[in-house]
């Protein structure tokens, strides 16, 4: 049949081609055949950011973030405040390209070098002649999947950008009446006297019958509400429990120690000393030539007298750290020098004077002065470390194969966690009252999130089946079950017990408190002379003293157009509070360098909305349009 179609394929090619024309004239080509279609969100200088701009968007703002955040809930990056926000994220950079290219903003090649050279990463790829290590660089910002000139295009750009609203805050200043105005606020002290009329104090003072106590249940029903919970069972698999389920015979211990010994005593250290020939790597090569000579010659000297290797460190050595020890570099194990340099040292015997070495700093003549082997225990000794290093090595292997299990087995056998707990030798945990939300204070998989949503989720509560997997970190795995389930309920007046008499108790004892720091207000204004006050204390914005938050913002607050001023302060459940202000003392502002200070400070607050309302210009130039809604 195939040899039949390939033989007539142009009258096959004909035939479909009169069959599937007629359908297109009579259905209609939709451009969804040839385009993908994305529906308009938003609007900047005439050009659209569609949905799917704003859902690749988003997909890089949520990863960006995970990556932040590894703990961050999912619920939070998918909500609808947190996508519009993308959305207007997106919006504000089209905004700001479009005014770029408008104003012709550019980044000039000196201001990419110095931003390049203020970012920390990259100032520590220096190496010592102060040149960049091109490849650590390439590297770098390769791990963020990026070229060199990718990133360096990028980081223009965003210099670029910068300059819009930039051109405003470097234009915004502050005069000194307005500094005065908004910073006497913040350094001004007032000398104030507290009485405090604590709750607390008060208590004894309440008498509570039933008819009062059954009147404040019906009225505050909300605070004896009891939040749904549950008691639940978990097994949770990790590394120490495979570990714990693996048994090592001796024949593998003695075999591990032979073969790691040396390693688990600890690393082998080398003492030498050298003479160092400075060239650098990016020197013109008639210079590192003219220093390569002069080390040969050098070397040739010292292995004529090997005993004069101090003597001519000291004179022709150009290491100013180890020159005057005689090239000393006492000990150091794998990682503390140059490559070429350890490489050549952990290859000689001791006594041995090495040929002339190349580095990035220069020609070295190393003589290997020391070598000091670590002690190697005995098998007795390292049997614990062995013990544990190879348990957790083979868990490490297994760990795979048994997740497998486990996260089967929670899901085939979902009527229980024995089974499980059985066949990988777990135990299993018992908590009760869980709550849907993480609890202050849990530990474990109790304090995990995702481990809770899924033991609150319907299937879990309604069958009682076991939860799925859930990783709680790499190499921790948790399931678990509902095992009596209590939903949310308004607890009987019968079932409050204590607590009814107690919140009554604290409810009234503040209210008398209250009453009683109002009436004392009113009697010290009228007799000041009567007032019993402790003593004075200078209080002011940055400087509390201990005293409530709401004490100390009514004595800022309080009007002193005459003095002593009185205030009185509620304080909730904690009492009541009365303020005397006696004098007030303003900020200093003798000292230019402090007041400098503080109009920069507040010239930044100020650009703020001067930035802000610049933005929003901009938005309107260049006809900002949102087509949808802020949830």
């Amino acid at each position: 049949m195939f040899e039949s179609i390939r033989k007539h394929s142009k009258f096959v090619m004909i035939l479909l081609f009169l069959l599937i024309i007629p359908s297109f004239i009579f259905v209609g080509v939709s451009q969804n055949y040839f385009t993908e279609s994305s529906q308009t969100v938003a609007r900047v200088d005439g050009h659209d950011i569609t949905q799917q701009d704003w859902d690749s968007a988003h997909r890089a703002e949520s990863d960006r973030l995970r990556a932040q955040n590894p703990n961050m809930d999912a619920k939070l990056l998918d909500s609808p405040e947190a996508r519009y926000a993308t959305l207007e994220k997106l919006v504000r950079d089209r905004v700001l390209v479009a005014a770029a290219q408008k104003m012709h903003l550019t980044t000039t090649d000196s201001e990419l070098v110095r931003t390049l050279q203020e970012i920390p990463a990259i100032a520590a790829l220096k190496k010592p002649d102060g040149s960049l290590d091109a490849e650590a660089y390439k590297a770098l910002v390769g791990a963020q999947g990026m070229t060199p000139e990718g990133f360096e295009a990028n980081l223009r750009k965003e210099l670029a950008l910068n300059q819009v609203l930039g051109s405003v805050t470097a234009t915004s200043f502050a005069t000194d009446v307005q500094l005065k105005q908004a910073m006497d606020a913040l350094y001004q002290r007032r000398e104030i006297q507290v009485a405090r009329f604590d709750a607390a104090a008060f208590v004894s003072k309440v008498q509570a019958n039933e008819a009062d106590l059954k009147a404040f249940y019906e009225a505050n029903t909300g605070l004896f509400k009891q939040p749904e919970e549950a008691t639940v069972e978990y097994v949770q698999l990790d590394l120490a429990a495979v570990a714990a389920g693996i048994s090592l015979s001796e024949d593998d211990l003695r075999t591990y120690y032979k073969e790691n010994a040396q390693r688990l005593a600890g690393p082998e250290e080398r003492r030498a000393s050298h003479i160092l020939i400075n060239a650098p790597k990016d020197a013109p090569a008639a210079e590192r030539e003219k220093a390569k000579a002069k080390a040969e010659a050098l070397l040739a000297q010292v292995r004529k007298d090997p005993k004069s290797f101090a003597d001519v460190a000291k004179k022709e050595s150009q290491d100013p750290g180890s020159a005057p020890s005689g090239g000393d570099l006492g000990y150091f194990g794998h990682g503390a020098m140059v490559k070429p340099f350890e490489e050549a040292v952990f290859k000689m015997k001791e006594g041995e004077i090495s040929d002339v070495i190349e580095s990035d700093f220069g020609y070295h003549i190393i003589e290997l002065t020391g070598i000091k082997a670590p002690k190697v225990p005995s098998f007795e000794e390292m049997r614990p470390k062995l013990e544990a290093d190879l348990k957790q090595q083979q868990a490490q292997r297994k760990f795979a194969e048994v997740a497998e299990t486990f996260t089967n087995g929670v899901y085939e056998q979902s009527e229980s966690l024995q089974p499980i707990a059985d066949k990988l030798k777990l135990s299993i945990h018992k908590a009760e009252h869980v709550t849907r939300q993480v609890a202050p204070g849990a530990q474990g998989p109790l304090a995990n999130a995702r481990f809770l949503e899924a033991l609150f989720s319907k299937d879990s509560l309604e069958n009682k089946r076991n939860t799925d997997a859930v990783e709680l970190a790499p190499s921790s795995l948790v399931a678990g079950r509902v095992v009596q389930y209590s939903p949310a309920r308004t607890l009987a007046m019968d079932e409050v017990g204590d607590k009814l008499k107690q919140l009554y108790t604290q409810k009234k004892a503040a209210e008398l408190a209250v009453e009683e720091g109002k009436a004392k207000l009113v009697q010290w204004k009228a007799k000041p002379e009567t007032a019993q006050l402790p003593a004075a204390v200078e209080v002011g914005r940055d400087q509390a003293k201990d005293l409530p938050r709401e004490v100390l913002d009514a004595a800022m607050r309080a009007s002193t157009q005459t003095l002593p001023a009185w205030e009185g302060v509620d304080l909730g459940s904690t009492g009541y509070a009365v303020i005397k202000i006696n004098r007030i003392t303003e900020r200093p502002a003798t000292e230019a360098q402090a007041l400098e200070q503080q109009k920069a400070q507040f010239t930044q607050w100020a650009s703020v909305a001067e930035v802000t309302a610049y933005y929003e210009q901009l938005k309107k130039q260049f006809k900002v349009q949102m087509k949808v809604p802020r949830p």
